[in-house]
């Protein structure tokens, strides 16, 4: 099966486990996580079980709120829904717990490959993978007499094209908002350029590189056929720009790629001319310039015994078999036993094939992630240059790492 092809930290496959049981729980479960149509399913089916009350807050804001929701003693939160990027700030606040002895307990049905390691201890179970691909409208390519893009640089000859004759003045979408956003961006644009983001064995930054300046430089280059406000746009308003028609061509997350026609007020012309493609290159780099992902869920540290068990009894409920059906099935690339690949998995899986990397899970990767979102925005505004904001990166994640005792 493809699925095995992922190449995701841990190399999951997909999991098995038993279609339609009982979920009974006899303490509370309280779900942090993002909005987005996958992971409501998900949580939609974890409040199933019955015997205990399952709240949920699903926001596009939980990068800033998972861990003091789950710093508390007791936590407001009992798990967090996270990914390979999210989970190292959890584990460097000390907030989440191993789950070796509930996996021993109640994981019968969960394969060890999709069990999240580190070291010998189980931190996560993962449920979806992901990655940032190619969206476009087939309809205005066509109208522009120009090919699908492969690379970056022929995106930008498209961008011209459709600009140049009048079709759209800004066609080009871009999750682009200062902050977390911003920083994904460039990752995914400084690996397909061959960077890497700290010196070799060490925590030791590496980004104010000749690949650093020339991804500050595609970005730069391609917010010029953006909304102008597109250090606002997260995925919820790119997303937006492109319902509503006013984008052509953008780098969006497949766990969003279903739901682009199918959302309430999606333009005709939109959904009719709607299209998925395998991430670009650049640079003239054979590596896609994005990242592989699993998200999956954790169970908070400062919560009771009782509590961490009911969590684990519920989340895995909100991942078995019994979830998927016609509505939730398109929603993503699942990691479920019986999950077969829709039209809108086709990025995700193309991701795979082409070797994208999966995004850095290294303790000091939300330090150098955190710097990069907080710093990069005045070079975007031409307040900078590209050398001079990668050097305030790097000292800002030097300052960050000192004082987590990454680096001396």
């Amino acid at each position: 099966m493809f699925l095995k092809k992922i190449a995701l930290a841990g190399s999951m496959a997909a999991f098995a486990a038993s279609a339609g049981y009982a979920c009974e729980i006899g303490a509370r479960v309280s779900i942090v996580g993002n909005e987005f149509a996958a992971i409501q399913a998900v949580g939609a089916a974890a409040q199933e079980c019955t015997g205990a009350e399952v709240e949920s807050n699903l926001t596009s804001e939980h990068q800033t709120i998972n861990v003091a929701g789950l710093s508390g003693n007791p936590s407001e939160y009992t798990t967090a829904i996270i990914a390979n990027s999210s989970i190292v700030a959890l584990m460097n606040e000390d907030v989440v717990r191993p789950l070796n002895d509930l996996v021993a307990k109640h994981g019968d049905g969960l394969q060890k490959s999709q069990l999240i390691k580190i070291g010998d201890d189980i931190m996560a179970v993962a449920f979806m993978a992901n990655a940032q691909h190619l969206m476009y409208r087939k309809d205005v390519l066509e109208q522009a007499g120009v090919a699908v893009p492969t690379t970056y640089e022929e995106m930008l000859d498209v961008a011209e094209a459709i600009r140049s004759q009048g079709i759209m003045q800004n066609p080009v979408g871009g999750a682009y908002k200062a902050g977390w956003n911003l920083a994904q961006e460039f990752n995914n644009m400084f690996l397909g350029y061959g960077g890497t983001h700290f010196k070799p064995g060490s925590a030791e930054p590496n980004i104010n590189t000749e690949a650093g300046v020339n991804a500050l430089n595609m970005m730069k280059a391609l917010s010029e056929y953006m909304n102008p406000d597109f250090l606002t746009h997260d995925s919820n308003a790119t997303n937006a720009e492109y319902r509503a028609g006013n984008v052509a061509i953008l780098n969006m997350w497949g766990s969003r790629a279903s739901q682009q026609t199918t959302t309430e007020g999606v333009l005709e012309e939109v959904a009719a001319g709607h299209a998925i493609a395998a991430p670009l290159t650049v640079g003239g780099g054979s590596i896609p310039a994005s990242t592989l992902w699993w998200d999956g869920w954790a169970v908070g540290k400062n919560i009771s015994d009782e509590e961490a068990e009911a969590t684990f009894i519920a989340m895995k409920h909100g991942i078995s078999p019994a979830m998927l059906n016609d509505e939730t099935s398109p929603l993503a690339v699942w990691l479920i036993e019986g999950y077969q690949p829709t039209e809108a998995a086709q990025g995700v899986f193309a991701a795979a094939q082409m070797g994208t990397p999966p995004y850095p899970m290294l303790p000091y990767m939300g330090l150098m992630h955190s710097a990069l979102g907080n710093e990069l925005a005045d070079f975007m505004q031409g307040k900078e240059s590209a050398e001079q904001a990668l050097a305030d990166v790097e000292a800002a994640y030097r300052a960050a790492a000192i004082e987590k005792g990454f680096l001396q």
